[in-house]
């Protein structure tokens, strides 16, 4: 049995997030959605100092107790505390959660893919000193959600590999590129006669001459986080910034790149779980503001339509947390979270947008206005059935495990 019950030290640190959340990211949620390209460089500051205030606070340890139950406390438990701070920021904003100085999705990649002398090299420096970036780059015009169908070529000179090509939608891409000491973990083929196995990651600092941010896109949700085009062009980064091996194998290569998502997709769903339940807890306080309550325990003949589609939300958002939850812990806990990962990753994105959209249906005009945040909420919901793998793509995954075929039996 897993307890999923935190100890109070984690439920001071939830609070602590929460407050952030509806005091510092809420009251200028609206500002930063309609001035989508300009920099919240107070909120930069301000979640630098609550991020380090976080990271000193005092911690536990993984604890067994008594029947097998595990107590989710303490940095062994990394990933599922991930995903609960994830969740608590993302009700006060997702796309200034996306802005949030950190390694990112590059950092995922580097601890997914890289060495342990390269994580303790790349990784080291973003736990101290000024606000880091980091941003992962894998997206093409010619392969979305095909990550085997990269075009973008790293070769081999001496002791360095050259990088060229263009990537699409990198969240936090600008900043990774432009700001002091970011980085880019780029997505490339080493040797496109291998397929798959040729894929690998590279890892390009802030500065690296030949790579450039084409253009910043408009977008309809997660405005407050910036989403570019780089350009690698004669982009060259040393040897030793390719993460993992350089030889190509068939076990290896993509698959290790791949590991990636297995950590990230969680973050997703429970980014997804954050703006569901902004939705959520806004209808229900709407609702009681106008007097229709939410009868628990009768027979589900004697409920209202309103009734059915809230405990129809809550149930949904509630099945995504644990889906979540359990996808994290087993990454922490060193069980191989693929399928799960997947599972939370579809699920969500699927919840979050139903949810978002019934919460502008029931609360009528006003929902769809922009006087309240709740239409905002619905355009950023969208975004988590889309990146780190579309619900298409994902539900492929899950069928693909579930009934043991590879991608040549169901694609």
């Amino acid at each position: 049995m897993i307890d999923f019950e935190f100890e109070p030290q984690v439920v001071e640190r939830l609070k602590m997030y929460h407050m952030v959340a509806e005091n510092i990211m809420r009251p200028i949620s609206r500002e930063y959605d309609e001035r989508e390209h300009e920099e919240p460089e107070q909120f930069f500051q301000t979640m630098w100092q609550a991020q380090s205030l976080a990271d000193v606070a005092p911690g536990g340890d993984l604890k067994k107790e008594q029947g097998g139950s595990v107590k989710p406390s303490g940095p062994k438990l990394r990933n599922l505390l991930t995903c609960t701070t994830t969740e608590e920021l993302c009700w006060g904003d997702a796309g200034l959660f996306l802005s949030t100085p950190n390694s990112g999705l590059g950092g995922a990649a580097v601890m997914a893919a890289g060495t342990p002398e390269q994580k303790t090299r790349f990784l080291k420096r973003f736990s101290e000193g000024e606000p880091k970036w980091g941003a992962m780059a894998i997206t093409e015009a010619a392969c979305g959600s095909d990550s085997a169908a990269i075009q973008t070529t790293a070769v081999r000179d001496g002791d360095h590999w050259v990088l060229n090509g263009t990537k699409i939608f990198c969240t936090g891409g600008q900043r990774a590129v432009e700001k002091s000491d970011g980085f880019v973990v780029v997505w490339a083929t080493v040797d496109k006669s291998a397929g798959r196995a040729g894929i690998k990651s590279f890892v390009v600092e802030r500065g690296t001459p030949g790579m450039k941010v084409a253009r910043v896109e408009n977008k309809l949700g997660i405005r407050a986080s910036d989403t570019a085009m780089i350009i690698f062009d004669n982009c060259r980064v040393p040897a030793d910034h390719l993460l993992g091996s350089a030889e190509v194998r068939k076990e290896g290569g993509f698959k290790d790149a791949m590991a990636t998502f297995d950590a990230t997709r969680p973050i997703v769903a429970a980014m997804a779980i954050g703006v569901g339940r902004a939705a959520l807890d806004f209808v229900r306080d709407f609702l009681r503001e106008q007097n229709v309550p939410i009868r628990y325990g009768i027979s589900p003949r004697r409920l209202t339509a309103i009734e059915r589609d809230f405990m129809d939300m809550e149930v949904q958002l509630k099945a995504a947390r644990l889906l979540t939850w359990r996808a994290a812990w087993m990454l922490d806990t060193g069980k191989r979270n693929n399928l799960e990962a997947s599972m939370a990753k579809a699920k969500a994105g699927l919840v979050v947008t139903q949810i978002t959209q019934k919460a502008v249906e029931i609360l009528g005009p006003i929902g769809y206005s922009r006087k309240l945040l709740v239409e905002k909420w619905m355009r950023d919901a969208k975004i988590n059935d889309i990146f780190e793998g579309t619900q298409q793509i994902n539900m492929l995954i899950v069928a693909r495990r579930v009934l043991g075929y590879g991608n040549k039996e169901l694609n």
